[in-house]
């Protein structure tokens, strides 16, 4: 799953205490932790050297601006990220809709659009200028534009958590209300809706650290938040303490929402059953099949429909003015090179912290799973300072390396590859082991024939999801990545950014051709639930 509620969804416990965990195991959850919180702590002081400078930022009226015009975009996405997830979840799930399988693949398929690609092709479609800019379509600069776009890339986390939460729901609950003579929608609204209300809060609350931690789209569709503040104070004002000090607000502004959404999260796990219950028969929508039909596609169009559009678009126009239209090779090449180390990466830490936090349940593998969490809610844009500021000063030879970016990219993203290896390593216990060594394999042996066959799906997983993630990565390789180094996603930011929509077409096809086979993938393996 992408979602920290999807990621936490797979966890689980050992049933039994076990001894304390081996010293490897907790060296690499101590390696982790210095890499994930010396960049941090840097961060902290580096606002703390800033001194009256950057309480004069934190003070200013425009900083109260910021943090306000955040979170009005934050509920706004909330309200829109629900108004579209929960009722494609219900379709998708409860009723007799047709090709039912088809739309909840495209209920999750938005996973692969990057929140700036979105941006820019409702740009291009909308715009003054854009394609279908004659239809008298409001601006989409602004409110009202980003907190579309951020809804349309955030539904499907909604859309996730309330699916796995309708499938662990027992049917008994409905059926009771049934047998209280209430209509199906009534049995819905009273019965199924407030036992759903915890999961699809905690989906509701990752949208909203998404849209608060976004860089590119709200840049992208000018409108001010602290992230853009932050990009501006870094690379146009050079003011590096006010930059670090709005940087750590953000930060606490997202580790709040993190703590919000684990509270809710266990709400939602004390209150639905665990385990797939038998579902009840789909509820028939008559009369209303066809808005149910209109419903899903229109939110198809708009998700995905209206980014490939404007992208051949680009291309056929590009073509057609014989602008030369470059393939866009070397930076596929170095994109998959950049998201595939830090993907192995993660994966190579993932298996002892998985083994850590499954088969040695304490302090230890709390603090570790906690940490994880926190290191993924991160703001793209202020983890990409605090390495900056923490490379430059104390490190000098690791600043703007690919090594340092890599490095970024797998730590921030690490908890997909954990999450993905909690249930398979949870399967690898020590009986299964001692019964190969007492069939007379040996270490190597028992790797080879029990260990790697059970690993081998969430490796595959947990390699695929950071795969994902540092394909569509823009502030860490914005901020991050050494001079004369370029990705599908920069290059499609700067042509972009330049009015150059022919030249970023290129880049942009190619993204979400990578970007919607790794999420195929990850849908045919089970790993995102459709």
């Amino acid at each position: 799953m992408t979602s920290l509620t999807g990621i936490r969804a797979a966890s689980g416990r050992s049933s039994s205490r076990r001894a304390a965990p081996p010293w490897p195991l907790l060296a690499v959850a101590a390696l982790v932790a210095a890499l994930a919180l010396v960049p941090l702590v840097y961060l902290v002081l580096r606002t703390i050297d800033g001194g009256s400078s950057a309480i004069e930022t934190l003070l200013r009226p425009r900083t109260l601006e910021l943090i306000v015009s955040t979170f009005v975009l934050g509920n706004a996405v909330i309200v829109g990220a629900v108004a579209m997830g929960v009722p494609l979840a219900w379709l998708t799930m409860r009723t007799d809709l047709p090709a039912r399988r088809v739309w909840s693949v495209l209920a999750i398929a938005p996973l692969a659009v990057p929140s700036y690609l979105l941006a820019f092709a409702f740009v291009g479609a909308f715009a003054p200028r854009g394609w279908l800019g004659g239809l008298g379509v409001p601006s989409v600069y602004g409110f009202w534009g980003a907190a579309l776009v951020l809804s349309l890339a955030t539904m499907p986390y909604v859309v996730i958590a309330t699916r796995a939460a309708l499938a662990r729901l027992d049917p008994a609950t409905e059926e009771a209300a049934r047998s209280l003579g209430r209509g199906p929608w009534a049995a819905a609204r009273t019965a199924i809706l407030p036992v759903l209300l915890p999961a699809i809060g905690a989906g509701a609350l990752l949208a909203c650290l998404y849209a608060i931690s976004d860089f590119g789209a709200v840049s992208i569709l000018r409108y001010d938040t602290l992230a853009t503040a932050i990009y501006s104070q870094y690379r146009f004002s050079f003011d590096r303490s006010s930059a670090a000090a709005l940087a750590l607000l953000l930060l606490v502004l997202a580790l709040g929402l993190v703590w919000a959404e684990g509270r809710i999260r266990r709400r939602a796990a004390l209150n639905t059953p665990h385990g797939r219950r038998r579902l009840p028969a789909p509820v028939a929508l008559g009369h209303w099949r066809l808005p149910a039909l209109l419903f899903c596609a229109s939110v198809a169009l708009l998700a995905l429909g209206i980014p490939v559009a404007t992208i051949t678009v680009w291309l056929v126009d590009g073509l057609r003015a014989g602008l030369p239209l470059e393939v866009g090779l070397d930076a596929l090449r170095d994109s998959v090179l950049l998201a595939g180390s830090a993907a192995l990466i993660a994966v190579l830490l993932a298996l002892p912290l998985a083994r850590l936090v499954t088969h040695f349940p304490g302090r230890a593998s709390s603090l570790t799973d906690r940490l994880l969490y926190g290191v993924y809610a991160i703001p793209g844009i202020s983890l990409a300072l605090a390495v900056v500021f923490f490379t430059l000063n104390a490190v000098p030879v690791l600043y703007q390396t690919l090594f340092a970016l890599v490095l970024a990219i797998s730590l921030r993203y690490l908890v997909q590859s954990v999450g993905a290896l909690r249930g398979p390593m949870l399967q690898v216990s020590p009986r299964t082991v001692e019964a190969a060594r007492s069939l007379g394999e040996g270490t190597f042996g028992v790797i080879r024939t029990i260990t790697l066959p059970l690993l081998r799906p969430g490796i595959v997983a947990g390699f695929m999801l950071v795969l994902l993630s540092g394909l569509k990565e823009l502030p860490l390789t914005l901020l991050l990545a050494p001079p004369g180094t370029s990705t599908l996603a920069t290059e499609l930011w700067d042509a972009a950014r330049e009015a150059f929509y022919a030249q970023a077409a290129v880049p942009a096809s190619l993204l979400l051709v990578v970007s919607f086979v790794s999420v195929g993938l990850l849908v045919r393996r089970g790993e995102i639930e459709a």
